[in-house]
């Protein structure tokens, strides 16, 4: 009678313990689904920065020669933004610095500060992140891709004569940009951006 006895409480334990392995793994992998971040919301995020500094790697490709620059940039919301030349060396320190309808572009060598007003094809510069942003948010024919790494926004800009596209390159398990690619009319890439180092505030 013991060893019955024995035997169904010890049965009774294995299946109270299989059903605690159970429900804890169930609980677990529900917090994990509920905790990870979908591409929607990376997207959403990086539309609703308030602001972000950055290092980047410019490299712009004309028909004769490339050209190469490493650049800090800064931007608070809604219109400030600040760029910094680090090198070439021969133009390390010009500032360039946009706030509404106003540019100032500032050479710490030579000392010169030289103001321009109203001068709208100078603010739209899509080496600012916030550019590309705006002109994403309002654009109804903006796309999106998206690989196991990365989600890729994409976008034309018409505003020009001819055509240029636009892309911009998300890391999803920093949820951060890394580069940016915009190409002509042929698709041949004209500037690329790599993000260095960035930091975002949402």
């Amino acid at each position: 009678m013991n060893k019955k006895i024995l035997f169904v409480i010890l049965i009774m334990c294995i299946i109270i313990l299989n059903l605690f392995i159970f429900f804890f793994i169930n609980k677990s992998k529900n917090n994990k689904v509920g905790n990870t971040t979908n591409s929607q919301d990376i997207i959403e995020n990086i539309l609703n920065i308030s602001s972000y500094t950055a290092t980047i790697e410019v490299e712009v490709n004309s028909n004769k020669n490339v050209n190469k620059y490493i650049i800090n940039q800064k931007y608070i919301s809604p219109n400030i933004s600040e760029q910094e030349i680090i090198e070439p060396e021969n133009i390390k320190g010009i500032k360039i610095v946009k706030q509404n309808n106003e540019l100032k572009i500032e050479n710490s060598k030579l000392n010169l500060v030289k103001i321009y007003n109203n001068y709208e094809e100078m603010l739209s510069n899509y080496l600012d992140l916030n550019v590309f942003i705006e002109k994403y948010k309002k654009d109804l024919e903006k796309k999106y891709e998206e690989n196991k790494e990365e989600i890729i926004l994409k976008l034309e800009n018409k505003e020009n004569k001819y055509k240029t596209y636009l892309a911009l390159y998300i890391n999803k398990n920093e949820e951060k940009p890394t580069k940016m690619e915009i190409k002509d009319y042929n698709k041949k890439t004209v500037i690329y951006i790599l993000y260095k180092e960035i930091e975002l505030k949402k």
